[in-house]
């Protein structure tokens, strides 16, 4: 099914231990499936149970980092490859790359744009890799509400929408993105 897959998440842990048994059973879910997990590079927050998560289970973890964060020592140096590039372009530019598809666990501000930025690279067309949002005791409940709404109100094309799948069980989620299927709907 997939080979790698890219886990956007908080760098910090959240208010609920839901979020945080989330990170640990996906990193570990991931690992146990033979999945490559890429992500941020953080040790700190979700980013850190995530990639611990899965190499305590010997899953292959790989993280990008700008090099500025890790002079911050944030950066997660027990990971099986730690890539350190110029900037956070570049950082998400390697991830998406690198990975079959992509994830968003809870976060904030940096896991909703570089999910985003996938979300649309695959609206343009840039590529065809599935886009999924784990949603942890509804955390993600507004923001699919949000991409309704804009659908209903004609700027999202209903092809387009259906490129953010979802769920709170990560097979199903898995299940789902393996379904994906990019639209050959131009954006107009």
């Amino acid at each position: 099914m997939f080979e790698r897959l890219c886990v956007f998440c908080g760098s910090s842990t959240g208010r609920i231990e839901a979020y945080q048994e989330a990170a640990r059973a996906t990193g570990a879910a991931l690992a146990q499936r033979g999945i490559e997990l890429v992500y941020g590079g953080g040790r700190n927050g979700l980013m850190g149970i995530l990639a611990d998560a899965a190499l305590e289970v010997g899953g292959r973890v790989t993280g990008v980092m700008p090099g500025f964060l890790i002079k911050k020592e944030i950066g997660h140096t027990g990971v099986t490859e730690l890539i350190v590039v110029a900037s956070m372009h570049e950082r998400k530019s390697r991830m998406a790359g690198m990975a079959d598809g992509f994830i968003a666990l809870p976060g904030g501000f940096g896991t909703f744009e570089e999910f985003f930025e996938v979300v649309t690279w695959a609206q343009l067309r840039l590529h065809a890799k599935p886009c999924g949002v784990l949603n942890v005791a509804g955390f993600y409940d507004p923001l699919l509400a949000l991409l309704d709404h804009a659908c209903a109100e004609g700027l999202i094309h209903p092809e387009h929408r259906d490129l953010v799948v979802a769920s709170s069980d990560l097979d199903e989620l898995l299940e789902k993105m393996s379904r994906v299927r990019s639209p050959g709907v131009d954006k107009v």
